[in-house]
Order: C-alpha cells, then sequence, then structure tokens
C-alpha cells in the first residue's frame, strides 16, 4: 500500500473514533474511555505522517512505532468498551477490523524496514 492511500486509510480511521466517542453514553466510565481511545485512535494517523518525514531509517522506524503502540491501544480500549458492556460488538466490528488492519500493516512495514537495515 503507498503512502498516500495509508494516510487517507489512517485518517478515516480518526474519523469513524471521533464519530463513534461522541455516540457513547454519558457516564464516568464511557467519558473516561472514550478519551483514551480518543487520543489513541487520532494519534495512528498523526504519527504515521510523522513517521511520513523521518529524517533517517531508524527515525522512521521508530516512528513506526509509535504508530504500533497506538493502533495497539486503541483496539484494547475498543475491547473495553464491549466487555465493559458499553457499547455492542457490532458497533465497533468494522472499526476494529480497521485497527487490525493498520496494525498489521504497521508491523509488517517495520520489519520490511529493518531487513533492509541489515
Amino acid at each position: 500500500m503507498d503512502e498516500r492511500t495509508f494516510k487517507n486509510r489512517t485518517k478515516l480511521f480518526a474519523l469513524e473514533i471521533i464519530r463513534l466517542v461522541e455516540s457513547l453514553p454519558r457516564s464516568k466510565v464511557g467519558d473516561v474511555l472514550g478519551r483514551q481511545l480518543l487520543r489513541s485512535g487520532t494519534s495512528v494517523g498523526a504519527n504515521y505522517r510523522a513517521a511520513c518525514r523521518g529524517k533517517s531509517a531508524l527515525d522512521v522506524v521508530a516512528k513506526l512505532g509509535i504508530v504500533e503502540e497506538e493502533a495497539d491501544e486503541s483496539i484494547y480500549w475498543l475491547e473495553l468498551l464491549v466487555d465493559g458492556g458499553i457499547v455492542v460488538p457490532d458497533r465497533i466490528d468494522a472499526i476494529k477490523k480497521e485497527a487490525n488492519e493498520l496494525l498489521a500493516m504497521t508491523v509488517a512495514s517495520i520489519k520490511t524496514m529493518r531487513a533492509h537495515k541489515q
């Protein structure tokens, strides 16, 4: 997948996260989990954009590592929303699938870059 397409996917992912968080019930738990999800879900794309501007291969790999962490963290918060009974699984299936795909592609990119470094 090319850089432009990945940037677009991460931006669309962030927009879906925003919509989901806006739809969460207003409660102490919903607010806390929503805030955490909003931070991690929107930072996936922001950190990918930063990785695209990396100064060196090592810098790009380090920034992609942050993308990996944020995507994985987003999956965690999504799981807590379901497991905590705050949202039904059907509501987040597509978002969770996209998060897993973004995570897998990021990990693959990191592995490829590390292999070419050697």
